[in-house]
């Protein structure tokens, strides 16, 4: 212990030591400090307060990263989102709390299309909450169809398909009826009068995504001109890329971006979905909006056999996820920290630049980076310890330690 002057305040002081932190786009070797859940800058510590630490932690020369973020996440742990049970929360706190060992500190919890019953008794039941020993911290739910493309619903029910034709905005609140919850709706931008839902969604400050969807570059970039920022789990469920017509995908490299627009696009990047050349040709196409998703389903996290999906029955066989008795692909069984080592290894990118993808990028699509997704000055810490080869070492949420490995302790 050292002494220290708490002329500001009375909560220890930590300060994380013998590690490399990332701070603006670079690995650091720099201590962390912090002091009330968020990350302190020493210098106004030693020069303005006159502090020091209370407690000194040795990190055994781990890499600290900002905390991973998942905006697409179906379920794991035997527990499906989308499945409309009298006790939502406890499905969500179980998911929450065992994906602290993946490195996610916060999360989308994400439905597939349903019908109308199950959003207006699912809905409610899910609020923002902030991470801690509990689990991670939820954001708001994603909410992806079931307005979307017939011949593009992947493993979406056929039947629970809906369009927002005669009503515009109000069909979609007809079928959600509780938006209070919601951070992001995945959309097939091609739908008629889908303008006039953009704009609304987005004048609400929910976040609008591109996907299971025929729509052409053109009728993609008008989706962005009214607000759209996001495009779902890119390449899947989507027209392939076409020289001619690069439908969604051809958003990578639009020059029809409103000024001081990006957007952004999910990737799986769990050697399945998405073949690790298309993977590398989205990365150095647009590398600042690549964002890491795991899309995992119920089935995430147990072993082999038939699972749900909403209102579907899937077959997990390895890594593999189909919908029973077909081929058709059907989310992942893949961890978020699993995404990341694979995204570094098939892309070749720096060690910082895959940290980013699930942190920095996610924040940024949120409209969060202020509070989550980078170590900068009074950001909220919630922060990993993770070893050289990206296995996550510990988990830490507004400062405190919410996971370890069994092995390691500082």
């Amino acid at each position: 212990m050292m002494p220290s002057n708490k002329s500001v305040s009375d909560a220890p002081i930590f300060q994380f030591t013998n590690c490399r932190i990332l701070r603006n786009h670079q690995l650091q070797r720099e201590d962390l400090w912090v002091r009330e859940g968020k990350i302190l800058n020493p210098e106004k510590l030693f020069f303005d307060e006159k502090g020091s630490a209370d407690i000194q932690l040795d990190c055994k020369d781990s890499i600290i990263a900002p905390g991973f973020i998942d905006v697409q996440i179906n379920g794991g742990f035997g527990v499906d989102f989308s499945l409309a049970v009298d006790d939502v929360q406890s499905g969500i706190s179980l998911v929450s709390q065992k994906i602290l060992s993946h490195g996610v500190t916060s999360f989308c919890p994400t439905l597939v299309t349903s019908p109308p019953s199950v959003y207006h008794k699912v809905l409610p039941q899910i609020s923002v909450r902030n991470g801690g020993p509990h689990g991670a911290g939820i954001l708001g739910a994603h909410l992806e169809g079931p307005f979307i493309s017939k011949e593009k619903k992947g493993a979406h029910p056929e039947h629970y398909l809906s369009t927002f034709e005669s009503g515009a905005f109000q069909d979609l609140l007809a079928t959600y009826r509780h938006l209070d919850c919601v951070r992001i709706v995945t959309l097939a931008p091609e739908m008629k009068r889908s303008s006039e839902v953009i704009q609304e969604l987005t004048r609400r400050g929910i976040c609008v995504s591109l996907g299971h969807s025929v729509a052409n570059l053109s009728q993609a970039e008008e989706a962005v001109r009214h607000g759209a920022t996001f495009i779902t789990h890119l390449f899947n469920a989507m027209l392939p890329f076409h020289h001619r017509d690069p439908g969604i995908v051809g958003l990578l490299t639009s020059d029809q971006i409103p000024a001081r627009r990006r957007v952004f696009y999910g990737m799986i990047s769990d050697g399945i979905h998405t073949n690790p050349a298309a993977l590398r040709i989205a990365h150095r196409a647009h590398p600042k909006g690549l964002v890491l998703v795991t899309d995992a389903i119920a089935g995430m996290g147990l072993a082999p056999g038939r699972h749900t999906l909403g209102q579907q029955v899937i077959e997990v066989d390895g890594l593999n996820t189909y919908i029973a008795g077909t081929k058709t692909l059907s989310g992942s069984v893949a961890t978020m920290d699993s995404c990341v080592r694979h995204f570094l290894e098939a892309t070749g990118c720096t060690v910082e630049t895959a940290l980013e993808a699930a942190s920095l990028h996610p924040a940024q699509l949120l409209g969060i980076e202020h509070r989550k997704g980078t170590l900068n000055y009074d950001n909220d810490a919630d922060f990993l310890l993770l070893d050289n080869s990206l296995r996550v070492r510990a988990t830490y949420i507004a400062g405190e330690q919410v996971w370890s490995q069994d092995t390691f302790t500082i």
